[in-house]
């Protein structure tokens, strides 16, 4: 993790469907910014947009991705459960693993934490974070020495171990 003396807390946004009431992928995503802001979490930074293949390979609608370093005074569990809300506010339901959706919030880092997770808590850092390239790749953005908390590997590291068959392209 980079030492810069304050709080580092990222999560994910991804989105592959058009939203009926904001419309499409990176709009609803920005409204879900929008909104976490009314919810007393504050966007710090937000990594640039990525138009992402779906993981695994798949037919659906390739996604919209992106990382937003946040500010809270929330704990993580706390957080994550707020990202949930939001998610519940957009529209989203969990139906099957990795199927298309209208949004998608994950907390992938609290400040180095490292949790084992359980029911309504969180699982830190977050668990596949590594082996995805539309985490990766934005997070690299915006924190390019950050390291993960569990194995200390760099992020530049992790970015070139994954597959190369993870499309992604900056928007």
């Amino acid at each position: 993790m980079e030492n810069t003396g304050r709080s580092r807390v990222f999560i994910a946004l991804g989105a592959n469907l058009e939203h009926p009431i904001h419309g499409p992928p990176r709009r609803a995503l920005e409204a879900a910014l929008e909104e976490l802001g009314r919810r007393g979490i504050v966007v710090r930074r937000v990594s640039p947009w990525y138009r992402t293949a779906p993981v695994p390979a798949s037919d659906q609608p390739w996604y919209v991705n992106a990382v937003a370093e946040v500010a809270t005074d929330l704990g993580a569990d706390a957080l994550l459960a707020r990202l949930h809300e939001v998610e519940d506010a957009f529209g989203r339901v969990r139906t099957v693993p990795n199927a298309a959706r209208l949004i998608d919030l994950d907390l992938l880092d609290f400040n180095g934490e490292i949790a084992a997770g359980g029911p309504g808590r969180a699982i830190l850092p977050h668990p596949r974070m590594e082996n995805r390239a539309f985490v990766l790749r934005p997070l690299a953005d915006l924190a390019p020495n950050w390291r993960h908390p569990r194995t200390g590997t760099s992020i530049q590291a992790l970015l070139a171990a994954l597959p190369t068959d993870q499309g992604i392209e900056r928007l």
